[in-house]
This record gives C-alpha cells, sequence and structure tokens, in this order.
C-alpha cells in the first residue's frame, strides 16, 4: 500500500513539474521557478485539496536532490580556473558575504525578528545562486565571456564560505552562541576536513575513475561515480557535517578527472530529476496566506537584496584591479539568491532555531531576485556606458588612476628567490595540516574502535600503538618538512648574507644562518607533534621511548618515505595540471587527426592592430566600423587589460589600449590598418 502512495505522488510530482515548466519555458523564464510553482499548486496550503498524501517520503528524495544538486556543483568548481581568477574572487567574495551578512541582520532587526533569525537571514543573502546564474549566463550567450569567467570565480568562492557558514551556524544553533576559540576550532575542524578530503581525494580519485572509465561502460561508470557521492557524504554525515559539504567536496575532486565530461553528461539526467524534487519540495512548505502575511519583508529584502549585492560586488570587483565596466557587469550579474540560502533557511528550520515564515520568504525572495537576473545581466552594458558618459570627468580619472595602479602591482613578478621561499612556505603548510589529520583520523579510531580493552592487552600499551602508528604516518610529511626547512636556510643564507653586507664574517654567519631555521623549525614541529599527542599519550616515559623508536624508524627508512612523499607530490601535480579529455575521447582512444586547413585560410594571416590614443575608433562598436564589409578583414580577437574576448561580438566596443587581432590577406590587413588610423587611409564612416 505504501509503495502505491508512493508512486502516486512521485507521478504527481513529475506531471505537475513537467506541465508547469513546459509552460514557463513558452514565457522565458528560469525552469527552477517552474518547479517551485508546481510545488506550490500541489501543495497543502492550496485548495481545494492536498494531491500530496505522503510529504515525508518527498523530503526524503528532496534531500538527495540536495545532495545531487551540490555534487553537480561541485564538479563545476574547478582548482585550474579558480587561480586565474583567483585574487578578485577572494577580494569580491569576502566583501559581498561581509557586506550582505551585515544588511540581512539589519533589516531582521528592522523588523524586530530575533537575533537568530537576522543571523540566518544575512547569511541567505549573502550567497548568490551558482544554478541560476550559469543558467542566465547560458541563455543569454554570455559564457565565455572574461566578465563570466570573474563571475564563476566569485561563485566558487562564496560556495567555499557558505560551507564555512553552515559549520559555524550549526554550532551558534545548538550552542546559542560562538566564543572566538570556538570559531577557531570549529574553522580548524572545517579546514582539516577540506584538506583531508581533497588531498586524499585527488591523489586517488581521478587514477581509479581512469580505470573504471577503461572498460567503457557509461553504467558502470555513473555507478561508481554515484557511489564516490553517496559515501563521502556518508562520511561527512558521521563526521558532524552536512550531506551538502561532502557531496559538493567529491563533485571538487571529480571535477579534476580526465573524464570529467562523460561523468557531467551521465550525471546530469539524475541529477535534473532529483534536483525537481527537491525544488518542488520547496515550493511545497510555501504558504500563500504567509506569504501574504509578510508581503512587505519580501519586497523590502529582495531590494536590500539586488541593491547590496550589486554594490558590494561591484566594490570588492573594482578592488580588485578591474575597470568600472567589468566590476558593474560582474555586480548586476550576482544579484539574487538560490539554492545554499534554501540549504541554510532549512538548517534553521531543522534545528528549530528560527521562525517559520523564514524559509518561505527566503523561497519568494529568490523567485523575484532570479526574475530579475536575466533582465540585469543583459542591462549591464548600457548602464556601464551610461556611467562612463555621465560620471564627472574627476571621477572616471580617478577610478582609472587607481585601476592602472592595481593592475601594475598585479604584473610586478616577483623574484626567484621569494617565489621559492612562498613556495615551499605553502608546501609546508600543507604538511602540517596533514600530519594533524592523520593524528586527528588515529584518535578518532582510538576512541571508537575497538569498542573495549583488547583481552591481554592494557590499554596504555594500546594508546601507545595508535601513537606510533599516527606518527609513522605522519613521516612522510615530517621529513619533507625537515627538507624544506634545510633548503631554505641554505636559500636565504646564499642570498640574503652578501659580502658587503657582512663582510669578512659573511661565511660564518651563513653557516649560522642555514642551520639555525632548520634547527628552528624543527623545534616547532616537534612541540606541534607533542601537542597532537595530547590526545593520545598520558605518560612521559612511554613518550620518549615511542620517540626514540619513530627517530631510528625515520632514519632506517628515510629514503623510503622520501620517495613515497615524491611520488605523492608529483601524482598531485600532474593531476591538478593535466587537462581534462574531450568528450568522446578518454583513455584508450587515439586523438583525433588535425583536419587539413582550406586554401582560403591557408592564404590568410594574422596581425596585431594596437588601438592608441589617437584613433577615432575608440567607443566605437565593432559594428559602426564595418571592418569586414568595407576591408574583407576581420576582428576574430581582442586583446584586453583583465582579458580576452575570442570571436567579439557586433556590439563591442573599442576602448584605449585594445589589441585587435585581424584575420585576412595582406592587402586586406592594410586597408583594415587605414581604417583604424584614418591619417594613414580612409577615414572611417558614419553608420547610417
Amino acid at each position: 500500500m505504501h509503495s502505491a502512495t508512493f508512486l502516486q505522488d512521485l507521478a504527481v510530482v513529475m506531471l505537475v513539474a513537467g506541465l508547469v515548466t513546459v509552460l514557463f519555458r513558452r514565457l522565458r523564464q528560469p525552469v527552477v521557478l517552474g518547479y517551485i510553482a508546481a510545488g506550490v499548486i500541489i501543495g497543502p496550503h492550496t485548495p481545494p485539496f492536498p494531491l500530496i498524501r505522503d510529504e515525508a517520503t518527498i523530503h526524503t528524495l528532496a534531500e538527495l536532490g540536495v545532495m545531487l544538486l551540490m555534487f553537480s556543483l561541485g564538479l563545476e568548481f574547478s582548482l585550474k580556473k579558480l587561480r586565474q581568477v583567483g585574487r578578485t574572487a577572494f577580494i569580491t567574495a569576502s566583501v559581498i558575504v561581509l557586506t550582505m551578512g551585515w544588511v540581512g541582520y539589519e533589516v531582521g532587526q528592522l523588523f524586530r525578528w530575533s537575533p537568530m533569525d537576522s543571523l540566518f537571514l544575512g547569511a541567505m543573502l549573502s550567497i548568490s545562486s551558482t544554478t541560476i546564474i550559469v543558467k542566465a549566463l547560458a541563455e543569454l550567450g554570455k559564457s565565455k565571456e572574461p566578465f563570466a569567467q570573474l563571475i564563476f570565480g566569485v561563485l566558487i568562492i562564496e560556495d567555499i564560505l557558505a560551507i564555512a557558514m553552515i559549520a559555524l551556524l550549526s554550532g551558534i544553533a545548538t550552542t546559542g552562541g560562538l566564543s572566538v576559540g570556538e570559531v577557531g576550532r570549529t574553522l580548524g575542524r572545517l579546514s582539516l576536513f577540506l584538506v583531508a578530503t581533497l588531498v586524499a581525494g585527488l591523489l586517488v580519485v581521478p587514477r581509479f575513475l581512469s580505470y573504471v572509465a577503461g572498460f567503457r561502460s557509461p553504467e558502470t561508470l555513473l555507478v561508481t561515480v554515484l557511489g564516490l557521492c553517496f559515501g563521502v557524504s556518508l562520511l561527512a554525515v558521521k563526521l558532524g557535517y552536512s550531506v551538502a559539504l561532502g557531496a559538493f567536496l567529491i563533485g571538487a575532486v571529480i571535477a579534476e578527472s580526465r573524464e570529467i565530461h562523460r561523468i557531467e553528461a551521465l550525471v546530469e539526467p539524475v541529477r535534473d530529476m532529483f534536483s525537481a524534487v527537491f525544488f518542488v519540495a520547496i515550493g511545497l512548505m510555501i504558504d500563500p496566506a504567509l506569504l501574504a502575511q509578510y508581503w512587505q519583508p519580501i519586497v523590502v529584502i529582495s531590494v536590500a537584496v539586488m541593491v547590496g549585492q550589486v554594490a558590494s560586488c561591484t566594490f570588492g570587483t573594482f578592488l580588485s584591479g578591474h575597470d568600472t565596466r567589468t566590476s558593474l557587469r560582474v555586480g548586476m550579474g550576482l544579484a539574487q539568491i538560490g539554492e545554499f540560502s534554501f540549504i541554510i533557511a532549512a538548517l534553521g528550520q531543522d534545528l528549530g532555531v528560527t521562525s517559520r515564515f523564514l524559509y518561505p520568504i527566503a523561497v519568494a525572495v529568490s523567485a523575484l531576485t532570479t526574475l530579475a537576473t536575466p533582465y540585469l545581466i543583459r542591462g549591464s552594458d548600457s548602464v556601464a556606458s551610461r556611467f562612463e558618459r555621465t560620471a564627472p570627468r574627476w571621477l572616471t580619472d580617478t577610478l582609472q588612476i587607481y585601476t592602472d595602479w592595481v593592475g601594475r602591482l598585479g604584473r610586478r613578478n616577483p623574484d626567484r628567490v621569494s617565489r621559492f621561499v612562498r613556495k615551499w612556505t605553502l608546501q609546508m603548510l600543507l604538511n602540517v595540516a596533514l600530519v594533524a589529520v592523520v593524528f586527528v583520523v588515529v584518535s578518532f579510531v582510538a576512541a571508537r574502535w575497538p569498542a573495549g580493552p583488547v583481552p591481554g592487552v592494557p590499554e596504555p600499551w594500546m594508546r601507545s600503538a595508535y601513537w606510533l602508528a599516527a606518527v609513522v604516518l605522519s613521516l612522510p610529511m615530517l621529513l619533507a618538512t625537515f627538507g624544506k626547512l634545510r633548503a631554505l636556510g641554505l636559500l636565504l643564507a646564499e642570498t640574503k648574507v652578501t659580502q658587503r653586507s657582512a663582510g669578512v664574517r659573511a661565511p660564518a654567519i651563513r653557516a649560522i644562518v642555514a642551520q639555525v631555521i632548520p634547527i628552528g623549525g624543527s623545534a616547532i614541529l616537534g612541540l606541534y607533534v607533542l601537542v597532537l599527542s595530547s590526545t593520545l599519550l598520558t605518560s612521559g616515559r612511554a613518550l620518549a621511548v615511542l620517540a626514540a623508536m619513530a627517530a631510528v624508524l625515520a632514519w632506517v627508512l628515510r629514503r623510503t618515505f622520501v620517495r613515497l612523499y615524491s611520488r605523492a607530490q608529483n601524482a598531485l601535480t600532474d593531476t591538478l595540471a593535466e587537462p581534462p579529455a574531450a568528450p568522446g575521447h578518454g583513455p584508450g582512444t587515439s586523438p583525433p587527426p588535425t583536419p587539413e586547413l582550406p586554401a582560403l585560410l591557408r592564404d590568410a594571416h594574422l596581425q596585431t592592430l594596437p588601438v592608441g590614443p589617437g584613433s577615432p575608433a575608440i567607443g566605437r562598436r565593432l559594428r559602426e566600423l564595418q571592418l569586414r564589409t568595407l576591408t574583407g578583414a576581420s576582428i576574430v580577437g581582442i586583446d584586453r587589460e583583465g582579458g580576452s574576448l575570442v570571436n567579439p561580438g557586433a556590439d563591442e566596443e573599442l576602448r584605449v589600449g585594445d589589441r585587435l587581432l585581424l584575420l585576412g590577406s595582406p592587402g586586406q590587413l592594410e586597408s583594415a590598418r587605414g581604417l583604424i588610423f584614418p591619417s594613414q587611409g580612409r577615414p572611417i564612416p558614419r553608420a547610417a
């Protein structure tokens, strides 16, 4: 009987969702809103009677939808892309989260809501919707533009910050508040979990998936990927985190696999189905009467989201060194909230610390801001152009001076010594974090398995065995860190202690510096291990004996440990450096042959033409130049500070400093040069 009820409910959900989303497609509105509307239609608050009989089962399926939705967001996460826009993404996302968190809290206090409601509202308003923005940019054909790549980078950092916020909010809701120490411990545990999952995953998962893909069975690959998704999500739950965190992390790991294109194609239908159930379940929770009662907060919060997101994101992007046009386009592309806001609202409701009205208000605000998103993105160019025309000259000049200054700072390349110091320091910090992960995992195992004392083995001996196991597992990282400390000491001694500054004592000072850094660093490292050991050892005598045993073991097997560490480091580097395979070209398939160029392209030439301050083409759109009509040459690319445009659109406006990539015959290129610089040829005609 239960199975028949479940089948009936699922049939109602999918049928109504399908019909409503077809209507929304016809109206050219986001399908996410269609799913939410379908949930309202079949929900318990819509007369004459509810169509769903077992809401608990639907919400269980919705949890699967959350998991697969976060898994898909993780698949879109790319460490390579993040490196390209890292500075801008970090600065902009931090400004947005801090600003919108404060705005949300103040709005909640304005309506005299409880501090917990206001706190959760601030968290909900600080995260934009990755799904909605990605779909909107794709539908508008702007996904490949430079400002869109900046948006994607900001969304990635926001997703990471949202995960940290979920962990902090869970702690606040449980204890009623967080001290500075508790915040540090919460973020520290979260950081260790992130580091351990990402490093271990990057070492194992991409190679494992390449092996599975070798069977050339889509079914096997899909089942394996979903097994990893559910397994890591379960691990996150067991460690006290959410399924969303585990699903996002394993998705980010799989995103670095060469099979990512095939995996995305396989997961997409499954994700779409359960994501539809997730958004329908959101609609089931909406009470239209409650929305009518709280229409004023909905309107005020929607305006606060759009104005606050545009202002804070524009400011953050400009602060990181981009011009006003790019900053405005990025800001107007992030002015809504979405799936993470729903997850945060559901967290507060599940923990019983937020009011009943907060969840439907978040959904209504998301719907209103989502409706405005395509129009904001489409109108960002005109807003930027209007600002450039109407803003006072002193203001635009000041903004341009700041942009140029930050750009010059970013172009300064550090010397080789600074690059080595930074690289080795990051590697040592990663090693230290991994050592902490090893001790935390071993302590976790020691506390839970075996449940009781082993017959015939005293408990102190068992704890000593666990400590020794943790040290042995940490030895590759500890030895590698000591080696980097020695290299750092030698490097600084040779480069910073010069004959001019130290005179005849330079060799002696170099020897001292070369020894002080590794000795001092090793002492700090030893104290660090001693602190980590406090959860496993209680006897100082046992510690001394075991430390001596570990030292002997490290000396005897030092080459083996160093070799293991080097292999792991090389594997990690190869994984991050290896490009994903093109769709349909996985392992075992030969690359497609390079096609022979047509005669027309073999005879064509490429030429770069800078647009200097004296060119009247500045401020003109490509369609106004009529370059292809008048000369036969085509502009196939524009190299501009902040990024490059490939195959720019006809409405792209030329600016000072642009470098145009022209394609054509030598005669056509010469005519095009004369058109861009009238002193060298005929003037640019005015468009009719």
